[in-house]
């Protein structure tokens, strides 16, 4: 177990996938694990695995003439991890160049006006964001450039930046199907034959290496600002 000492950062690690075996939460661990290394906390908030209610409710919905509104004591609990929390990574599958309903669900209801959003001096400034997002297509998929900058767009401007982070990365883990799939330049979907073996540990193993390619940059320029 890493020793911190009382001036140690934490990292709070979102997971947002169903099963505990999935790549998901595989990269999601080892992540955490890197960051760990690098001396930061680690508050892995798992959020199939802890029950969390995607839906928004009466008392989570953002009243516009009150900012001060006491949400719901759950959302309240969440609130005060991110806000305990010096950087958020949240580890997810690209459903529909978006992220699960689940996570979608926990920024709706916990990110709410007041807290995250709606103040001249955001409560979350200088906080940083790293989204690690799986896609089941190929690098060399013509869809996933445009995938990049949707997932941008939405992640890191939409709601990142729009919520006072001053700094969100976006890396997109392509290749995490056991079958390749990806578009031809005439819009047909081609899918190969499922990868297994050794073959498959290989497809592995480099999913971990740009993984934590992306987290040990991610250190690397908070280290730099801090």
């Amino acid at each position: 177990m890493t020793q911190h000492g009382s001036d140690a950062r934490t990292a709070l690690v979102v997971v947002a996938h169903h099963r505990t075996d999935s790549l998901t939460a595989h990269t999601a661990r080892r992540a955490a694990t890197r960051l760990e290394a690098a001396g930061y906390r680690i508050d892995m908030l798992d959020l199939h695995a802890e029950g969390f209610d995607p839906r928004m409710n009466t008392s989570d919905q953002p009243d516009w003439g009150n900012r001060e509104k006491p949400y719901s004591d759950e959302a309240h609990a969440h609130m005060q991890r991110i806000l305990d929390a010096d950087v958020v990574v949240a580890v997810f599958p690209v459903y529909w160049q978006s992220v699960p309903a689940i996570l979608k669900g926990w920024i709706d209801r916990v990110w709410n006006y007041g807290f995250a959003y709606g103040r001249s001096k955001p409560r979350l400034a200088g906080k940083r964001m790293l989204w690690l997002g799986l896609a089941g297509a190929t690098s060399d998929d013509p869809l996933v450039e445009g995938m990049q900058t949707v997932l941008e767009a939405n992640l890191s401007e939409g709601i990142a930046y729009y919520c006072g982070f001053s700094h969100s990365i976006v890396g997109l883990l392509t290749g995490a199907e056991e079958r390749p799939q990806r578009f031809d330049t005439e819009g047909n979907l081609l899918i190969g034959e499922a990868v297994a073996g050794a073959e498959r540990e290989a497809q592995y193993a480099d999913l971990d290496r740009r993984a934590g390619e992306f987290v040990e940059r991610f250190v690397a320029e908070e280290l730099v600002r801090a």
